[in-house]
């Protein structure tokens, strides 16, 4: 852990609660009133000033969300009384003191301290002894074992089971364990084995993959502020899968190239990283999000074209020439990157499914029409489910006549209709999807 365990301190307050009582407030939120994790991140983020102190806050809500099922079965195990409706701050700070003792492994006097002392904090000093009574449990006994698969809601756990079946285990198991670190090397201004070097000259080992050309790997945490050069785009975090995208896409130098759901923009850094000569058009649906993108290409020196639009919708944006290649990093469930965002196990709904298929299909229908015959299109989700890669790919080809499956190979993952699936934590990586389709000239 890459943190301080003290954080930040209220006045006449032990060290850590003020971020003890910010972890709970977002877990709260988060559960039991259908928040965005991410969304309620920024806002508490903002409130802590030391960098140190956030680092710790982000670690403790992601730690608790990701075992959640485990620290309810401890409550359930070892409360008389259930905990009320009424009780989600309590709940969730519970939930925080067992994060920093399990997954995090923090010092259990900073832990118990700080946490009990956020009872008070939060109001409930009356509740202060079960506090410190079931943290001192969770210390002395552990915290029982449970399967994954319980954090997972019952209609999704069932879908991924009859979809993956003697795979499915090993899904549930790392989707709910921490990912590595995967950084991505700008190529335009070094090679990874220098940034390697520059990165054990700073204390950081890294380690790489034979299938990823501009991937480093760290397993322990770090601060991207102590990435060198990481201000002047030297190295971008961007996880093993996602670079596999620059590989499946085979781009001719001065390319037009379209990124069609560009943000936050990872994917177009890398191609411009290695071919700054790409006519590359960053579309996305909100400003923010495309103003993302902008960041990010500017944080590494590429110049990009950017446009605020709906890709399905051609008529809106579209100036008629036809794209070498059309990027479609498609909207998805994101189950193949529950790690990195646990909160999808606490708000994805199948109804939400149904119209994310709906939008793909219209997404790809829509972008179709700007690939020039010969050029390619790359269908990519973070998603694990059939109804949204393989079998999505299968109904586009068969009502398509003009798009022709090329292949890839196994560093992509598992076959998979016309695509290529990776499953979460395969080779550390997330689960990704990966489909290339050609534009055949029908004369």
């Amino acid at each position: 852990m890459n943190a301080s365990s003290n954080g930040g301190s209220s006045a006449g307050a032990a060290p850590g609660v003020a971020t003890r009582v910010l972890a709970a407030k977002t877990l709260d939120a988060v559960i039991h009133r259908g928040r965005s994790l991410k969304g309620e991140l920024a806002t508490a983020l903002a409130q802590l000033p030391d960098p140190r102190d956030r680092a710790l806050l982000e670690a403790i809500c992601f730690s608790a969300l990701r075992q959640r099922a485990r620290y309810d079965a401890a409550l359930q195990l070892w409360l008389q009384k259930p905990l009320g409706e009424k009780d989600g701050d309590l709940r969730s700070l519970l939930l925080v003191g067992f994060a920093q003792i399990d997954a995090m492994g923090l010092p259990a006097h900073a832990a118990l301290s700080a946490t009990v002392e956020a009872t008070r904090a939060l109001g409930r000093p009356h509740q202060a002894g079960m506090v410190n009574a079931l943290l001192r449990r969770a210390q002395r006994e552990g915290l029982p074992e449970s399967d994954p698969a319980a954090a997972w809601p019952a209609w999704l756990r069932k879908k991924i089971n009859l979809e993956w079946g003697g795979h499915a285990a090993a899904i549930f198991e790392a989707s709910a364990h921490a990912a590595p670190l995967w950084l991505r090397v700008n190529r335009s201004k070094g090679t990874r084995d220098q940034y390697a070097v520059r990165l054990q000259e700073a204390g950081i080992a890294s380690g790489t993959d034979p299938d990823l050309p501009d991937a480093l790997r760290i397993d322990l945490p770090v601060a991207v502020a102590a990435l060198p050069g990481f201000a002047e785009g030297d190295a971008s975090v961007q996880d093993g899968s996602a670079q596999q995208v620059a590989d499946a896409l085979p781009l001719m130098p001065g390319a037009r190239v379209l990124d069609a759901c560009a943000a936050p923009g990872g994917k177009a850094a890398h191609l411009l990283e290695r071919d700054p000569s790409l006519r590359l058009l960053a579309l996305d649906v909100d400003q923010r999000r495309l103003n993302r993108v902008r960041e990010t290409l500017a944080r590494i020196g590429a110049q990009a074209e950017f446009r605020v639009a709906d890709a399905s919708d051609t008529q809106t944006w579209w100036d008629g020439e036809p794209f070498d290649a059309v990027l479609l990093d498609a909207p998805c469930s994101a189950t193949g990157i529950v790690r990195r965002q646990p909160d999808v196990l606490l708000h994805r709904r199948p109804e939400d499914l149904s119209s994310l298929v709906a939008l793909q299909a219209r997404l790809l229908d829509g972008l179709w029409k700007t690939v020039k015959p010969g050029g390619v299109l790359l269908y990519a989700t973070c998603s694990i489910l059939k109804d949204e890669n393989e079998q999505q790919m299968s109904r586009f080809v068969a009502r398509t006549a003009d798009a022709l499956p090329q292949t890839l190979d196994v560093r992509y993952g598992h076959a998979a209709g016309h695509g290529r699936q990776r499953l979460p934590g395969e080779h550390g990586m997330d689960g990704f999807f990966y489909a290339l389709l050609r534009k055949r000239d029908l004369g």
